[in-house]
């Protein structure tokens, strides 16, 4: 473990970027989102969860993923592929580096098909998390066993009064470590304990902290999905889509043809399970009521994606959807409301 005092830290984003580009929590016309770091650049690192998590520097809402023309009934494909440019990510909290992971499972774990796109990202991004100091009443990454005074990534770092901590913890975490290490002095990990274990007791008193999902399960899809709590809390959805682009975890996509009078392009696009077009077919939608698209979003949240993924909820407890959300509809009402149910 390293560390270096806090008044140098500018020092350090500069050497960073001058080795690939650096991107961080940056204020902007009010609003707090990773962007790219400058010299003059408004830091926030203090802010716990950022308007958009991260998951678009590895999963873009919208890229051009092929070009191609026609010429009588030959179809000519033009590749409009670009070199990913090595890039940081620093100040990413733990429950966003652990979507990466989720999403990881979606578009790099299929043995026929990788998303090539998103597999570039992934290899030329590094991730620096920052432990969450003072995690907030909306925060309950704790139910999924995601540490927040640990948070993962490449490498972790902490900052703690005048100081920032640094540590690696994997090949690429060490790459770059190695090319900045003159900066920082040696520590050890005994010197953040203390901290971690402050943070520790913040999560234990937050209000969502006791949330169960004992009950969902593989075993339980036929129960959770018949469920007549259904219909109590899906009627004041807006079907506005917010948790989704909201959600660092969500991951349904479009794809559309788009004819620029030259070529024809093919774009991939954010979708979310929330719209009634959303898998529109020639035939219809198959989930033609609010009801069925809002159960859908949950149940998959909460029993398909672990039933198939060894146990992994598609969900962090980052929050946002508690926050954003205008009707104040959120992942831990539906939980409790179903677990409920469960427990008649």
């Amino acid at each position: 473990m390293l560390k270096l005092p806090v008044s140098k830290m500018d020092e350090l984003f500069s050497l960073i970027n001058s080795e690939r580009t650096l991107y961080m929590p940056l204020e902007k016309n009010s609003e707090i989102c990773f962007d790219k770091w400058s010299s003059d650049a408004s830091i926030r690192l203090d802010k716990l969860n950022t308007v958009k998590s991260p998951k678009d520097f590895f999963f873009p809402a919208s890229e051009n993923i092929a070009a191609f023309k026609t010429k009588g009934k030959e179809i000519i494909m033009d590749d409009i592929r670009s070199e990913i440019e090595p890039f940081a990510l620093f100040g990413v909290r733990a429950c966003d580096a652990e979507s990466f992971n989720l999403l990881d499972l979606i578009f790099l774990n299929d043995k026929d098909f990788v998303d090539t796109f998103y597999e570039s990202r992934r290899q030329n991004g590094i991730i620096i998390t920052t432990a969450c100091n003072e995690p907030e009443e909306t925060c309950f990454c704790n139910v999924f066993n995601i540490d927040a005074a640990n948070p993962g990534g490449d490498i972790s770092t902490w900052i703690i009064d005048d100081t920032l901590y640094w540590n690696s913890l994997t090949k690429k975490g060490s790459g770059l470590t190695e090319k900045i290490k003159k900066m920082f002095e040696q520590a050890d990990e005994s010197e953040i304990a203390d901290h971690q274990a402050k943070i520790s007791g913040v999560i234990n008193k937050l209000p969502f902290k006791d949330l169960s999902l004992d009950g969902f399960t593989g075993e339980a899809l036929i129960e959770k999905f018949s469920s007549n709590q259904w219909e109590e809390i899906c009627h004041t959805c807006l079907s506005c889509g917010t948790c989704t682009f909201n959600c660092p975890t969500c991951h349904c996509y479009d794809i559309q043809d788009f004819d620029t009078g030259k070529e024809i392009h093919r774009i991939k696009c954010w979708d979310s399970c929330m719209y009634y077009d959303f898998t529109l077919m020639a035939h219809g939608n198959p989930r033609t009521s609010l009801l069925e698209r809002f159960r859908q979003r949950y149940m998959h949240k909460l029993v398909y994606f672990p039933e198939n993924n060894d146990g992994a909820y598609a969900c962090v407890g980052c929050g946002r959807c508690v926050q954003k959300c205008p009707i104040s509809m959120n992942i831990v009402k539906v939980a409790k409301a179903l677990k409920y149910e469960g427990m008649k």
